[in-house]
Protein backbone atom coordinates (compact mmCIF):
# COMPACT_ATOMS: atom_id res chain seq x y z
CA UNK A 1 0.00 0.00 0.00
CA UNK A 2 2.86 2.38 0.78
CA UNK A 3 4.47 1.62 -2.58
CA UNK A 4 1.20 2.37 -4.39
CA UNK A 5 0.71 5.61 -2.44
CA UNK A 6 4.28 6.78 -3.05
CA UNK A 7 4.03 6.01 -6.75
CA UNK A 8 0.69 7.84 -7.01
CA UNK A 9 2.12 10.85 -5.20
CA UNK A 10 5.17 11.01 -7.47
CA UNK A 11 2.99 10.60 -10.59
CA UNK A 12 0.63 13.32 -9.33
CA UNK A 13 3.62 15.64 -8.79
CA UNK A 14 4.98 15.00 -12.28
CA UNK A 15 1.55 15.46 -13.85
CA UNK A 16 1.11 18.68 -11.86
CA UNK A 17 4.32 20.02 -13.39
CA UNK A 18 3.03 19.02 -16.83
CA UNK A 19 -0.20 20.88 -16.06
CA UNK A 20 1.72 24.17 -15.83
CA UNK A 21 2.49 23.79 -19.54
CA UNK A 22 -0.70 22.06 -20.69
CA UNK A 23 -3.62 23.82 -19.08
CA UNK A 24 -6.44 21.26 -19.51
CA UNK A 25 -4.78 19.30 -16.73
CA UNK A 26 -5.08 21.00 -13.36
CA UNK A 27 -3.37 19.76 -10.21
CA UNK A 28 -6.80 19.49 -8.55
CA UNK A 29 -8.75 17.95 -11.44
CA UNK A 30 -10.30 14.49 -11.42
CA UNK A 31 -8.44 13.52 -14.56
CA UNK A 32 -4.97 14.16 -13.14
CA UNK A 33 -5.86 12.33 -9.92
CA UNK A 34 -7.19 9.34 -11.84
CA UNK A 35 -4.15 9.27 -14.14
CA UNK A 36 -1.84 9.30 -11.11
CA UNK A 37 -3.86 6.51 -9.50
CA UNK A 38 -3.71 4.47 -12.73
CA UNK A 39 0.07 4.92 -12.83
CA UNK A 40 0.25 3.76 -9.21
CA UNK A 41 -1.83 0.69 -10.05
CA UNK A 42 0.35 -0.19 -13.04
CA UNK A 43 3.50 0.19 -10.93
CA UNK A 44 2.03 -1.96 -8.16
CA UNK A 45 0.96 -4.60 -10.65
CA UNK A 46 4.41 -4.56 -12.20
CA UNK A 47 6.03 -5.02 -8.79
CA UNK A 48 3.60 -7.37 -6.99
CA UNK A 49 1.45 -8.83 -9.79
CA UNK A 50 -1.64 -7.91 -7.78
CA UNK A 51 -4.70 -9.10 -9.66
CA UNK A 52 -6.88 -6.16 -8.62
CA UNK A 53 -4.32 -3.71 -10.01
CA UNK A 54 -4.63 -5.37 -13.42
CA UNK A 55 -8.33 -4.44 -13.29
CA UNK A 56 -8.29 -1.09 -11.49
CA UNK A 57 -5.37 0.39 -13.45
CA UNK A 58 -7.25 0.41 -16.77
CA UNK A 59 -10.46 1.47 -15.00
CA UNK A 60 -8.78 4.54 -13.52
CA UNK A 61 -7.12 5.33 -16.85
CA UNK A 62 -10.40 5.15 -18.76
CA UNK A 63 -12.19 7.28 -16.15
CA UNK A 64 -9.34 9.80 -16.31
CA UNK A 65 -9.68 9.99 -20.08
CA UNK A 66 -13.43 10.59 -19.74
CA UNK A 67 -12.88 13.46 -17.32
CA UNK A 68 -10.09 14.89 -19.51
CA UNK A 69 -12.47 14.84 -22.49
CA UNK A 70 -15.00 16.67 -20.35
CA UNK A 71 -12.38 19.27 -19.38
CA UNK A 72 -11.45 19.71 -23.04
CA UNK A 73 -15.16 19.93 -23.92
CA UNK A 74 -14.81 17.09 -26.40
CA UNK A 75 -17.60 15.10 -24.78
CA UNK A 76 -20.17 15.47 -22.04
CA UNK A 77 -19.55 13.20 -19.09
CA UNK A 78 -22.02 12.20 -16.42
CA UNK A 79 -19.65 12.53 -13.47
CA UNK A 80 -21.74 10.68 -10.87
CA UNK A 81 -22.21 7.77 -13.29
CA UNK A 82 -18.46 7.52 -13.99
CA UNK A 83 -17.63 7.67 -10.27
CA UNK A 84 -20.29 5.05 -9.50
CA UNK A 85 -19.00 2.67 -12.17
CA UNK A 86 -15.45 3.25 -10.95
CA UNK A 87 -16.46 2.44 -7.39
CA UNK A 88 -18.29 -0.71 -8.48
CA UNK A 89 -15.38 -1.80 -10.67
CA UNK A 90 -12.90 -1.25 -7.85
CA UNK A 91 -15.07 -3.18 -5.39
CA UNK A 92 -15.42 -6.06 -7.86
CA UNK A 93 -11.64 -6.07 -8.43
CA UNK A 94 -10.94 -6.26 -4.69
CA UNK A 95 -13.57 -8.99 -4.23
CA UNK A 96 -12.04 -11.01 -7.05
CA UNK A 97 -8.58 -10.52 -5.56
CA UNK A 98 -9.84 -11.60 -2.16
CA UNK A 99 -11.56 -14.63 -3.64
CA UNK A 100 -8.60 -15.51 -5.87
CA UNK A 101 -6.01 -15.04 -3.11
CA UNK A 102 -8.16 -17.01 -0.66
CA UNK A 103 -8.51 -19.88 -3.12
CA UNK A 104 -4.82 -19.98 -4.08
CA UNK A 105 -3.52 -19.81 -0.51
CA UNK A 106 -5.73 -22.71 0.64
CA UNK A 107 -4.38 -24.99 -2.11
CA UNK A 108 -0.71 -24.15 -1.59
CA UNK A 109 -0.31 -26.47 1.40
CA UNK A 110 -1.80 -29.44 -0.45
Amino acid sequence: MCYWFATCLIAWGVLSVVSTYWHPLHWYSASITLFATAIGCVATWNRNRSFYCAITGPLFLIAGIFFLFADLRIARVNGPLVWSLLLIGTAVAFLLEWRYAKGSSSTEGV
